[in-house]
């Protein structure tokens, strides 16, 4: 067992020598950091407003949208100043949403708390929570995150994807009906105006849901140019939203006011969105029994947190992201704890890292260094040009450019990394070994290997950016709630692509005359390696564990307690998994890695961004592609090999 603090001692050293790179790199950047920085934001602040919706409708008003926003605008200012790893994102996610939820119906059934104490109590757990955090820091629990394998994390996340369905068709539903607390007098809750809400809001929901999804393959697109299909691709769903909206004020002027109905949350500087930031007040009201009790949620909700936070960082640094500065789990669940701490103290539902911000971030910012790189070596090139320098003069002028750029400690390791593009400018690209042609210099970032600029510029001003989104509340209230529920329709769907269980849970429907077109595509090892009784099997077991997690969420007041079948999962996976299927059948269906076959012959794709092409054809560019055909929807990259029996990756 390791020494109390060793590793939030071992992090912090670890960062605060390269703290100040990490603002100098930022700054360099110039003007290129704000594509990133609109990027991250986008994906970032929407699914906040829609929680916040949800929380709002599920609290009875007690939290709303401006909560949330400032919850993850705070969260993500202290983050991105003081935090180990500023590529993580925080924001409020689903797993709060739900916990929050349960401690309201908790504290609304409860004579003793009711509606009035419910943030003051909800703040105690907050404050038992910060404290499970603070200790696990300190205890060097973060090494134990590995035991939480593939079968965890895809089960929680499908679970969430199930959640975002329920909480979608409930919106749809709901926009049939009359709210909660509303006088079903008024003109526009009759029977004939209900029905018009309801069938306009389905044809949101589904409007925005289907474009969404088609605008996120935009650089699939057979028509534009590289550069308009990937900004469609980054920001078509946002543009979705502001598109929705507008027609949504397209409704005849006879329409009462109300209809369509549209987000609802007090604005910042009302009274109703002061409240919660003199809490602390009401703390001391608690009784001390129930100050005791939110010790039970916070076990939970500490689990959870400790989870998510450190998958979510574990996800944004990968090794195929070649990231040269360590690691800070440890000290980043110490943080984690006393910004939960500081929520609670203020009314706010606290902020961890999410999914699949963080991942994306990381890849935004890789797409970014690729670009300021290959700037500094075309000039190079050119340079060298002009003075008719030799193409091994040329190349070492280039490496040199380079190796200064990436600043590793290793340049050995560097000049391997870049062979492929010795090769390409000393001896020129080949076609079959018969015919050579001149290397292009516009093609550098071909054979570039990948690096991120790890940096905390654009974290902050992306929350920065969210911070100020609270104080949009005017604009933000013009989107229609039916928009939300297609958002929350569209974050489940999009989900799926890249879930190995959801993979298997289609593969079951396959007949087994039809499996050979599988293998015909790109698809998991597992496919070809493990037969397809225990494919069946491990996917069953899992579809069983997904309904159970499922109808614990059901369970009025015992919901709260949603995240334990998770942590017995572990001990599940570790001792009674092996028992029911062979060590190897067992360590591909729950691998750790995405390691993906490809079926029929196609392009290669390199982490050096290197297109082997058999022909003069060039393909149009797109700078500004985020690495989506190498990555699933959950931000993990994808190790594909050309067959099971030729195991080299690739990817």
């Amino acid at each position: 067992m390791r020494p109390l603090f060793q590793g939030i001692a071992s992090d912090v050293n670890g960062r605060w020598a390269c703290y100040k790179q990490d603002w100098i790199s930022g700054i360099r950047s110039g003007l290129g950091i704000l594509a990133p920085t609109t990027y991250i934001f986008f994906a970032s602040a929407l699914p906040v407003i829609a929680f916040g919706e949800q929380l709002s409708r599920d609290t009875d008003g007690s939290l709303s949208t401006v909560e949330t926003l400032a919850s993850t605008a705070i969260c993500g200012i202290i983050h991105s100043i003081f935090g180990g790893q500023p590529l993580l994102i925080l924001g409020v996610a689903e797993p709060t949403v739900i916990m929050y939820s349960y401690l309201y119906n908790f504290a609304k059934g409860n004579e003793a708390l009711g509606q009035q104490l419910y943030l003051a109590w909800a703040g105690w757990v907050c404050v038992w929570t910060a404290l499970l955090l603070v200790l696990l820091s300190i205890l060097n629990a973060a090494t134990i995150i590995n035991r939480f394998t593939r079968v965890a994390g895809e089960l929680f996340g499908m679970l969430i994807t199930v959640l975002f369905i329920q909480e979608a068709i409930k919106g749809v539903v709901s926009e049939f009906q009359v709210p909660k607390a509303e006088d079903p007098k008024q003109d526009k809750y009759q029977f004939q105006w209900r029905y018009v809400n309801g069938l306009f809001g389905t044809i949101v929901t589904f409007g925005l849901l289907i474009m969404s999804l088609k605008s996120r393959r935009a650089r699939s697109w057979r028509y534009g140019t590289g550069r308009a299909r990937g900004f469609i691709a980054d920001y078509g769903v946002p543009m979705m939203v502001v598109v929705w909206t507008i027609l949504s004020f397209s409704v005849p002027s006879g329409v009462p006011k109300g209809v369509p109905r549209r987000l609802y949350s007090p604005l910042p500087w009302q009274s109703k969105s002061l409240y919660h930031w003199t809490v602390i007040v009401d703390m001391c009201k608690v009784p001390v029994g129930y100050i005791f009790a939110a010790f039970i949620p916070a076990l939970m909700v500490a689990g959870l947190y400790f989870f998510d936070h450190s998958v979510a960082s574990q996800l944004a640094q990968q090794k195929e992201f070649n990231l040269k500065k360590p690691s800070a789990y440890h000290y980043d669940i110490l943080l984690l704890g006393l910004m939960t701490l500081l929520c609670g103290l203020i009314g706010l539902p606290p902020s961890n890292g999410v999914l699949p911000q963080s991942p994306m971030h990381t890849k935004s910012l890789a797409t970014l260094k690729k670009q300021l790189m290959r700037k500094k070596m075309l000039e190079s090139v050119k340079e060298s040009i002009r003075q008719n320098a030799t193409s091994t003069e040329m190349y070492g002028q280039m490496q040199d450019v380079f190796i200064e750029m990436d600043q590793s400690p290793d340049p050995h390791e560097v000049v391997k990394e870049l062979e492929d593009l010795k090769q390409a400018v000393i001896k020129g690209n080949s076609k079959d070994g018969k015919e050579e042609r001149k290397f292009r210099i516009e093609n550098i970032d071909e054979y570039l290997p990948v690096r991120v600029n790890e940096q905390r510029v654009s974290n902050l001003l992306q929350s920065c950016l969210v911070a100020a989104a609270v104080f949009a509340m005017p604009l933000i209230k013009l989107i229609p709630t039916s928009a939300l529920w297609g958002y929350f329709a569209y974050m489940a769907i999009d989900s799926l692509p890249g879930s190995q269980f959801w993979e298997r849970f289609l593969l079951l429907f396959i007949t087994p005359s039809r499996r050979y077109r599988v293998l015909q595509e790109a698809h998991a090892s597992y496919v070809e390696s493990v037969p397809f009784k225990y494919i069946a099997g491990f996917t069953i077991f899992q579809f069983v564990y997904l309904l159970v997690c499922f109808g614990v969420t059901w369970i009025p007041i015992a919901g709260i307690l949603f995240p334990l079948p998770f942590f017995f999962l572990i001990s599940i996976r570790q001792y009674v998994l092996p028992k029911m299927f062979h060590p190897f059948h067992l360590q591909e269906l729950d691998a750790a890695e995405y390691e993906e076959i490809a079926g029929a012959p196609r392009r290669a794709l390199s982490m050096s961004f290197r297109e082997r092409q058999s022909g003069d054809e060039e393909e149009d560019g797109d700078e500004y592609e985020i690495l989506d055909e190498l990555t699933t929807s959950r931000g993990e990259f994808k190790h594909r090999t050309s067959s099971f029996d030729n195991p080299q990756v690739t990817i």
